[in-house]
């Protein structure tokens, strides 16, 4: 008599994307038992039936939230990586109408990251006392009204206002984009659906920069932003209809003294880093904002060690995995933050290309991220965690390094593969630590690992920009001229070196850290059982 894994082959394909086995020897539907159970009706039937077999119908709670679902939530991420590179690419042409110069427009791009800051350490304690969804949806609308009082503003102060804006609404909408996706799917299967979520993403990067570029060199710039209204309310109207309501524990009380230590740290630090830079503003203004973030960051520290629910749980850091990740994370994240803002002045300013031109340039760092989500998965089962995460800190240092190398006599060729070969680094790396963030994580701690994860990135990707700017304008106070191509050179040397010292948690971590995510230990288990 064959056994039953010989007998439904097609059966056993699914197990690691839901299905789990009863104690009969059945293969059952997990969502769609709970989702039976609670409605008091009939035990779920055999998944091996012709009703519920996966491959011919696809009536299955599972089989939706494993194919719709992270296409809907990787809307957010679309909109907000199209928003950021549509931003940068065009950023001469905004400060220019703005009456403003280059590096003093950056204070928008940073009141964005603030408002992330801000707000994203009530998104994991919202989505638990609201509900996951409905903070989803009206996150989603908060960044539409802001990408359109963008789009209609005239000056400096509206224009940053409207960013803050749009901030509000992000922090809230990747978190928990983010905090369903890990809640529902498997250690296992987490670097795939990591992957997955990702991919539709990925397109907004790679039509960012030369459909911006294109639209700021033939029309206007405004137009740039309203981009973001079609693709957020098809997003939102699917979100009604697809997004799985997920269950959470109650939250207790809001540690509300936490949130305004917190915020205030955040919003002190980012905004004074960028004002120092500023022209337009006394530096005395930047390093009392900067000084005020610091000391309300020393305050939280003290506040959560004595707190017992903190908005954001210092004792995820007792976790080794979600510390190397968090460390090693958030330093390579500082670089990667500065090259997007020094990459597309460098090409217009110091090259002389037209927005379009830099943004056809840099629109190949896309294509490499995008084709290397479809290969992490075996590459993370081969090296696992440790190995791949070191490789790719490496060459992404070195490529960015390679780019203060850049001349106007330099082929485009040369500088787009350059471009690509860091794609492919990016993308191991973040596919990589995202998952290792949450590989030890328990499901009741997984809103508390989103939120301080996110907190994490948003404030290193807003202390890229706030260095990347201070460098440049530390070498044109020095050298007492307007900014020219050996400045920009410099500047990619200095985040180079920040991206190298990421390498180091990662050297001290175990060769067998997250495998129970990457399958790297398991798949070592085989290959010698298969020996024997």
């Amino acid at each position: 008599m064959a056994r039953k894994d010989d007998r439904f082959p097609h059966e056993w394909r699914r197990y690691n994307h839901g299905f789990v086995k009863s104690p009969s020897g059945h293969a059952f539907d997990s969502a769609a038992k709970r989702a039976h159970k609670r409605a008091g009706r009939r035990r779920a039937r055999p998944s091996h039936t012709r009703r519920n077999r996966p491959g011919l119908f696809r009536s299955s709670t599972h089989v939706v939230m494993s194919r719709i679902v992270p296409l809907i939530l990787a809307v957010a991420l679309f909109m907000e990586q199209m928003d950021s590179t549509v931003i940068a690419t065009s950023l001469p042409a905004i400060a220019h109408d703005l009456g403003v110069g280059p590096i003093t427009l950056k204070l928008a791009l940073t009141t964005y990251m603030v408002g992330l800051a801000i707000f994203i350490p009530l998104s994991g304690w919202m989505a638990d006392r609201f509900g996951a969804k409905r903070i989803f949806r009206l996150a989603m609308v908060v960044f539409i009204v802001g990408s359109i009082l963008c789009a209609v503003s005239g000056s400096l102060i509206a224009f940053v206002v409207s960013r803050f804006i749009q901030g509000m609404g992000g922090a809230m909408m990747t978190p928990v984009a983010r905090l369903v996706l890990v809640r529902s799917t498997s250690r296992s299967e987490l670097v795939s659906a990591m992957a997955t979520l990702t991919i539709p993403a990925l397109v907004g990067p790679l039509a960012g920069p030369p459909l911006g570029g294109f639209i700021t060199t033939y029309f206007s710039w405004h137009w740039i932003f309203l981009i973001n209204v079609p693709v957020g309310i098809v997003g939102y109207v699917l979100s009604g209809i697809y997004l799985p309501e997920v269950e959470s524990a109650p939250p207790g009380p809001l540690d509300f003294k936490g949130f305004l230590l917190a915020a205030i740290a955040a919003a002190g630090t980012m905004f004074g880093l960028s004002v120092i830079s500023l022209p337009a503003l006394p530096p005395a203004i930047g390093i009392a904002s900067t000084v005020l973030g610091i000391l309300s960051g020393c305050l939280y520290l003290r506040h959560a060690r004595r707190h017992p629910s903190p908005i954001l749980d210092l004792r995820l850091f007792s976790d080794s995995a979600f510390r190397a990740a968090a460390v090693g994370g958030t330093l390579f994240r500082i670089s990667i933050g500065a090259v997007p803002f020094l990459m597309p002045l460098m090409l217009q300013l110091g090259f002389g290309f037209t927005p379009f031109q830099s943004g056809l340039i840099t629109f190949t760092g896309a294509v490499g991220a995008i084709t290397t989500k479809f290969i992490a998965r075996r590459v993370l089962t081969l090296a696992g965690f440790r190995t791949t995460l070191i490789v790719a800190t490496i060459t992404g240092a070195i490529l960015t390094f390679a780019n203060g190398l850049f001349t106007p006599a330099t082929p485009v060729f040369l500088i787009s593969f350059v471009l690509l070969l860091a794609g492919f680094a990016r993308s191991f790396f973040f596919t990589s630590v995202n998952a290792l963030s949450f590989a030890d994580i328990s499901d009741r701690d997984a809103s508390k690992a989103t939120t301080m994860s996110a907190v994490l990135q948003q404030m290193s990707l807003a202390l890229g920009v706030a260095v990347a700017g201070a460098i440049l304008e530390v070498e044109t106070a020095f050298t007492g001229t307007a900014l020219q191509l050996r400045d920009f050179h410099i500047a990619f040397m200095i985040v180079s070196a920040i991206a190298l010292s990421a390498v180091v948690p990662f050297l001290t971590m175990a060769k067998n850290a997250g495998a129970a995510v990457s399958g790297h230990r398991m798949a070592a288990k085989d290959d010698v059982v298969s020996v024997k």
